[in-house]
């Protein structure tokens, strides 16, 4: 059985750093994208980053390039979010998810088939 499991999140001040990861269980992911989205109350899941498994490609929305970074480790079937510069309008349940979507639907939380349980990030101003 596949398990996502993030750790991570927390509360924080604007302009901080955080790092979640989402250590993966259960299968291999070569030919799988690992993607983050968040979720603000009242709002809809949106995506923030993914990263192609095999070769690494990576894939960042608008709001987040140059402040977010994914990366995975193929050793600890883990992967990451290093959010900086935080501001307040991140503060979200991020959730990793995992699919052997098509690069042209990253961005599309349908195209994944497993997600993690989501972490709470929370930017004070």
């Amino acid at each position: 059985q596949v398990q996502l499991v993030e750790s991570g999140g927390g509360f924080v001040q604007a302009g901080d750093s955080l790092r979640l990861s989402c250590k993966a269980s259960g299968r291999t992911f070569g030919g799988y994208v690992m993607g983050w989205f968040r979720q603000a109350p009242g709002k809809e899941r949106e995506f923030a980053a993914a990263i192609v498994w095999s070769g690494g490609r990576t894939y960042y929305a608008d709001f987040v390039k140059g402040r977010f970074t994914t990366s995975r480790d193929n050793a600890k079937n883990t992967g990451y979010l290093q959010m900086n510069s935080l501001k307040p309008e991140d503060t979200a349940v991020y959730y990793c998810a995992a699919g052997k979507t098509d690069p042209r639907t990253v961005p599309n939380p349908n195209g994944y088939d497993y997600w993690g349980q989501g972490t709470q990030v929370t930017v004070s101003s």
